[in-house]
């Protein structure tokens, strides 16, 4: 009779064990924002959000208010929709809101790559280095070079040079700023005078051309491979890319090439020195290029579509580049050697800042995410105070919350060109309910995850543009082409990505 007991009391403590872990105990405390577990234990709500991030947290936002707490696979998330909220979300100290705790599993499971303490205070101190204030200057100079040797290698003036060029509008814009921005960080291919300078120069074309292809492939199984929902197919395939990837980056291969960037170079360094083994600080590299490169080349994309289908902003922003080049001696004119955009030039440009922004707003649509480490109590705009639970998480989506909110930008889904600009050239205010609002876009996160390197992408996609509409007329193919929607797979992971391709034409403009 003991033993049939002591099963039966087990299996009852399993049971009621399994159950807790399911979610199936939890009740919302009198403190805490509305909980909505969904139907399914564990799972929740997991599906849904997968499916179509930004429709599923609409709804809850209309059935919950503005801060609710869901299930999904496990953990509970508290989403905050007020605005007015995040400056002390994104400010609060690592000690109750961390955000390295997601930020480590998920470049683990996407990279291989498994960080140490100090990564976020080496990335943060060499971004700060070398991708803002003057050194910012250095790369700009670099990627204006790489941009040049992608882009202006075979032009010549003449009339047979003016003829239309038809290619993919995505394909070529994700293609030229990633190469330019890859070679301008990881160096460039040696060589010994000028005699093998075009031979070195056309091997990191062929080279980066090479790399691009294969990085579009791992690109695409990106999102479902943060969910770790890839068939055994793509598994295998993922896996032979990062494989791929950990050779052609590692830190022997790239300590081979000439011009690296002190951004690069210097990390590598101080994860060396913080024992680090060079297997992971090759994985660290492939992590490095994701992270610089996977958003800027589909901004470019969108920036240039959208100003394609708008002649009026087409033309603004063409008149302003036009002006700056003249101002500053750099016009594209037959017989001209290459044009050498400065950054000082891209900051006499507030049109085209403001188109960049504007685009950004429409298309940026990053999750940021912090592990709760104490209770931590939050006030809203309209005066309740809830408490964030230990052991949960909280995130913010801001695309919903600020960038597409009618209350802050009218007319949320049109591009306005100079939406985020004065007449006289200075950045415009943005308000909710008459009160100013700090964030009022945020493609870039906030905080202490704000992402370090936004000063040079944001230098690398206006380059691109500048050069583009300075030596080129642009045009659809298909006057009439209407914008393409968004791949709803990718909310949450930065710049979003057309779920087709248009096609477009250029020709030189002299």
């Amino acid at each position: 009779m003991v033993l049939p007991m002591i099963l039966l009391c087990t299996l009852i403590a399993l049971l009621l064990g399994g159950l807790y872990l399911l979610g199936a105990f939890r009740r919302r405390r009198p403190d805490e924002p509305p909980l909505d577990k969904g139907t399914i234990p564990w799972l929740g709500y997991v599906l849904d959000f997968r499916k179509d991030s930004s429709e599923f947290l609409k709804r809850m936002q209309r059935k919950h208010g503005d801060i609710f707490t869901v299930l999904m696979g496990g953990y509970y998330f508290t989403f905050v929709m007020d605005p007015f909220c995040f400056g002390a979300i994104v400010k609060e100290s690592r000690s109750k809101l961390d955000f390295r705790t997601f930020a480590a599993k998920l470049v683990l499971q996407v990279f291989g790559y498994k960080p140490i303490e100090a990564n976020h205070t080496i990335i943060h101190s060499m971004s700060t280095k070398h991708l803002m204030g003057d050194r910012l200057s250095v790369m700009t100079q670099a990627t204006m070079e790489n941009f040049q040797k992608l882009m202006l290698f075979n032009l010549s003036s003449g009339e047979e040079k003016r003829v239309w060029q038809e290619d993919r509008l995505f394909h070529y814009c994700y293609n030229i700023v990633f190469r330019a921005g890859y070679l301008a960080l990881y160096g460039t291919e040696p060589h010994e005078g000028e005699d093998n300078k075009e031979k070195a120069n056309e091997q990191d074309r062929i080279h980066s051309n090479q790399l691009y292809h294969e990085f579009r492939k791992y690109d695409c199984l990106f999102p479902r491979l943060a969910y770790a929902v890839l068939s055994p197919k793509d598994k295998r395939e993922a896996e032979r890319l990062k494989r791929l990837f950990w050779s052609m980056l590692s830190v022997k291969k790239t300590r081979q090439k000439d011009n690296i960037s002190g951004w690069i170079s210097d990390q590598e360094q101080l994860l060396a020195e913080n024992g680090v083994p060079e297997y992971m600080r090759d994985r660290f590299m492939f992590m490095l290029l994701w992270a610089s490169q996977g958003n800027t080349g589909p901004t470019a994309f969108w920036l240039l579509l959208y100003l394609m289908k708008q002649p009026e902003a087409m033309k603004a922003v063409k008149d302003e580049i036009d002006k700056v080049s003249r101002e500053n001696g750099q016009e594209a004119k037959p017989g001209s050697p290459p044009m050498n955009v400065t950054r000082d030039m891209l900051n006499q440009t507030p049109l085209l800042d403001s188109a960049l922004e504007e685009t950004l707003r429409l298309v940026a649509a990053p999750i940021l995410v912090r592990a709760v480490l104490q209770d931590t109590s939050l006030k809203t705009s309209s005066g309740t105070e809830y408490t964030l639970r230990k052991g949960d998480r909280v995130a913010l989506f801001p695309h919903i919350s600020v960038q597409m909110n009618p209350e802050i930008h009218p007319e949320p889904h049109e591009f306005k060109y100079d939406r985020f600009v004065n007449p006289d050239g200075t950045k415009k205010d943005f308000y909710k309910n008459g009160k100013r609002l700090k964030y009022f876009n945020m493609p870039w996160g906030a905080g202490v995850s704000i992402c370090p390197g936004r000063f040079f992408a944001t230098a690398e996609i206006k380059l691109f543009v500048f050069l583009m509409l300075s030596y080129y007329d642009l045009e659809l193919v298909n006057g009439e082409e209407e914008i393409p929607a968004i791949d709803i797979s990718r909310w949450g992971f930065g710049t979003m990505q057309p779920v087709r391709d248009v096609r477009f034409r250029y020709r030189l403009r002299f």
